[in-house]
Formats: C-alpha cells, structure tokens, sequence
C-alpha cells in the first residue's frame, strides 16, 4: 500500500470554534516552512489558554 492510497486520518474536532481553529492551524503545520513552526505554536498557547479562562470563569447558577 503505497501513501496516496492510505485514508485520510480522522480529523479531531471538539465543537468548540477556537478550540477547533487551533487543532486546525497545527494539523497544518507540514505544509508551511519549519521557520513559521513556532509561531504556529506560541499562537496555539495563547488560544488555548484562552480557552481555558473562559470556561473556568464562575457561573451564577441563578
């Protein structure tokens, strides 16, 4: 079996918009220069932290 002929990976999403984007932007990264890498990473952090803050914020349950 050669690699063109291996299925596409599942590709993991978690419904969440910029939780998502993230994921997207990484799986992306052996299409762009390796100098652009850490960019991609550093960028990836600060969304996810983001994200995090979001949703540890406290709720009023009323």
């Amino acid at each position: 079996m050669s690699e063109t002929d291996q299925p596409e990976p599942e590709r993991v999403r978690t419904g969440v918009d910029g939780v998502d984007d993230v994921i997207r932007a990484v799986e992306e990264l052996e299409e762009r220069p390796l100098e652009e890498h850490v960019g991609v990473f550093e960028a990836a952090h600060t969304e996810l932290r983001r994200a995090l803050d979001n949703t540890d914020a406290p709720t009023d349950p009323a």
